[in-house]
């Protein structure tokens, strides 16, 4: 399953729609060069209904009380949390709102894994490049050392992220095969800005 994270406007997730991406990612990190607005989240959204595409809204420590509001307005089909949200955090939102969840784990080595059993409740995880103390929670453009898969056994679907372009993503395979790759520097001319042209690209070296 291709993924693509930070999407901002109608142009790209038109261009994901017909190149049969299966996950879109939509920012809410004020400080992330992706971060996008509840109003014109709520246009792309509706654009997508009847269409066959997946949703998925990705916070960062976001207020639970506040994050529960919104997604009564935002009709997700996944939410992902990529900071320091537990387990009772996940179970609250599932209860509250049925949605599924994507939590992401940073990996740096082996034993990073073993966090996945920190999150019964998660629908699926994402493992990415573990960021430095100066560094966003994701889409640094770095990928950790893709040899830690070979041979992992996780019982539930998960992506891969962090650094995945053109150039690399033929690699992965050596290690492993994810059930999905997720991918939002590797497709962009500039922070921020998306390729549809690097969006095909991926799409035709998957398809």
């Amino acid at each position: 399953k291709i993924k693509i994270c930070g999407i901002k406007n109608l142009d790209t997730l038109d261009f994901c729609i017909k190149n049969k991406v299966n996950y879109y990612g939509l920012i809410f990190y004020k400080t992330s060069p992706r971060n996008i607005s509840i109003k014109k989240a709520k246009k792309l959204l509706e654009y997508i209904k009847n269409k066959k595409i997946l949703s998925v809204g990705v916070f960062v420590d976001y207020n639970l009380k506040e994050l529960s509001k919104l997604l009564k307005n935002l009709n997700f089909d996944y939410i992902q949390l990529h900071g320091k949200e537990d387990d009772k955090y996940i179970k609250y939102l599932k209860e509250k709102n049925k949605i599924n969840v994507i939590k992401v784990i940073s990996i740096k080595n082996l034993k990073d894994f073993k966090n996945i059993t920190n999150f019964p409740n998660s629908d699926m995880f994402l493992f990415d490049y573990k960021p430095e103390v100066n560094e966003l929670p994701g889409g640094n453009s770095k990928k950790f050392d893709w040899k830690l898969l070979k041979n992992i056994k996780i019982n539930k679907p998960w992506f891969i992220s962090g650094g995945i372009n053109e150039n690399n993503i033929m690699q992965i395979k050596n290690y492993v095969i994810p059930y999905g790759i997720d991918i939002s520097s590797g497709v962009e001319v500039k922070r921020g800005m998306k390729s549809n042209q690097k969006i095909k690209s991926i799409v035709n070296l998957l398809g």
